[in-house]
């Protein structure tokens, strides 16, 4: 890969970090509303999770398109306009959205299982939700990684949909790729069960320090925000 495509080809972005920033505010947003209802205290994270999930996929899935496509082995694409232009012209606009289905029936769930086990781990780990910076990183980490394990199936079937890759195309496949349904069984027919858990180890060690850093920042910054209102509280 270095030799063909060069040092930076694996990694031609680098994403923003939007989706924490959505799923940090509906959680707020959804404990507010649902403090008072008798849904368990589980669920309500992983409902955030879900609807922020909605909202940053309908935004971000044409971005997934370009940024899968220029990772690729041995991509012909050299920048980001090059990419965007050449699918618009071969594919159509449709291109950008084929996997948007695919990319909820695996984001939802990943959330969900994610915002789940953290909420379940720190119960166990800091029940009483001080704050604890090695307890949020354990279970952010463990969190990430039971999340990404469960829902590798469905991120193999998601790159499928963005890439068309050739290999799977010329193993007696012939057309475009479309839906879920249609990646599972040309996964399938390609590489058997296994197919499905291609790179589940490589998933599992990029999403433990991701979410691990990602919840011992957010909770880092609650625990500033919340002591600077109850200090101004107390001044007033």
């Amino acid at each position: 890969m270095f030799s063909d495509n060069g040092l930076l080809q694996p990694h031609p972005s680098f994403g923003a970090p939007q989706q924490r920033v959505t799923v940090s505010s509906l959680t707020y947003q959804l404990d507010f509303f649902l403090s008072s209802s008798p849904w368990h205290q589980l669920q309500m994270p992983g409902a955030a999770g879900c609807v922020a999930t909605l909202l940053h996929d309908a935004a971000m899935n044409p971005a997934e398109v370009v940024k899968q496509r220029m990772q690729m082995y041995n991509s012909p694409y050299h920048r980001v306009t090059d990419c965007v232009r050449a699918v618009w012209q071969n594919e159509g606009a449709g291109a950008f959205y084929r996997s948007y289905t695919t990319q909820l029936t695996m984001n939802v769930p990943f959330q969900a299982i994610h915002f789940m086990t953290y909420e379940f781990l720190q119960e166990h780990f800091n029940p009483q939700r001080r704050y604890n910076p090695s307890s949020h990183v354990l279970s952010g980490a463990c969190a990430g990684a039971v999340a990404a394990a469960a829902t590798t199936p469905l991120d193999v079937c998601k790159t499928l949909l963005n890439t068309q890759e050739s290999l799977a195309l010329n193993s007696n496949i012939t057309g475009h790729i479309t839906g879920m349904a249609s990646a599972f069984r040309t996964v399938y027919q390609v590489g058997g069960v296994t197919a499905y858990f291609r790179g589940v180890q490589a998933r599992v060690i990029y999403q433990i320090p991701s979410t691990a850093i990602a919840w011992s920042v957010y909770e880092f910054f609650k625990y500033l925000i919340t002591k600077r209102q109850e200090e101004w509280r107390a001044g007033k």
